[in-house]
């Protein structure tokens, strides 16, 4: 037999699937809900944990628990997709506000993330991801100048990779990625929609060209309702 919280999140998300739960929508209280089912408090929690855990709900301080599922953008963790290129595939029409645009020498930890020297220079850009008119994505890059002599507002607003691999020739290769869920940060708080969030998404990149150089360091900060992070793996089969 089904455990019962196993049954309320199996009947939730039957209901978020087939639309009659529609997305950005709140889910009745916990009092309203044990009542529906007429079970304890605990087992709601436990399938409302459960909604969480599977990326249908999102807990909201002072909210309740807002549904996310149908209108979650798949983020690709293996692959190396630009934001330009990721944008293309979704139904809505995202916005990129570039917030800084700088070139000079790097602070002690770009220095130590990029291996450079007391001579290298860096650009910093700092862009603001925007869906639904809410700022949802903060991208902080990092990128040696000794492979990118030049960089302008208008490439940053478009596609950074496009114009590095177009126009500048580089063959962009392969990246280390580290996850992490970390607090909002006051940059956090103060350049995104947060609406009382309370966990981000952090994704630290180290990006190489094809023959091993490191060239660009890359910090993506995402609020958690709006992205599914995905991969695909191979079983590699022994003889053993």
């Amino acid at each position: 037999m089904i455990n019962k919280y196993l049954a309320i999140h199996n009947d939730i998300v039957q209901q978020i699937e087939a639309g009659e739960i529609a997305p950005h929508s709140l889910l009745p209280s916990e009092h309203e809900l044990k009542e529906r089912y007429q079970t304890s408090r605990e087992t709601i929690r436990k399938a409302l944990n459960l909604l969480a855990q599977n990326g249908y709900i999102q807990k909201v301080q002072g909210k309740g628990s807002i549904v996310i599922r149908s209108n979650m953008v798949d983020f690709p963790v293996s692959g190396l997709v630009s934001f330009k290129e990721l944008a293309g595939k979704m139904g809505e029409k995202p916005r990129t506000l570039v917030h800084e645009l700088s070139r000079g020498k790097p602070d002690a930890y770009v220095k130590q993330q990029l291996n450079l020297s007391n001579k290298d220079e860096v650009w910093k850009v700092v862009r603001i991801r925007e869906f639904d008119d809410e700022k949802v994505l903060l991208d902080k890059d990092y990128l040696n100048a000794k492979y990118v002599p030049s960089l302008t507002r208008e490439i940053c607003e478009n596609s950074i990779y496009e114009y590095l691999e177009k126009e500048l020739g580089l063959k962009i290769s392969f990246a280390k990625k580290e996850i992490v869920i970390e607090e909002p940060s006051d940059e956090d708080k103060q350049q995104l929609d947060l609406e009382g969030f309370h966990n981000m998404v952090v994704i630290r990149s180290h990006v190489y060209l094809e023959d091993a150089s490191l060239f660009q360091y890359t910090e993506s900060r995402h609020r958690p309702d709006k992205f599914r992070f995905v991969d695909f793996a191979r079983r590699i089969h022994s003889n053993s």
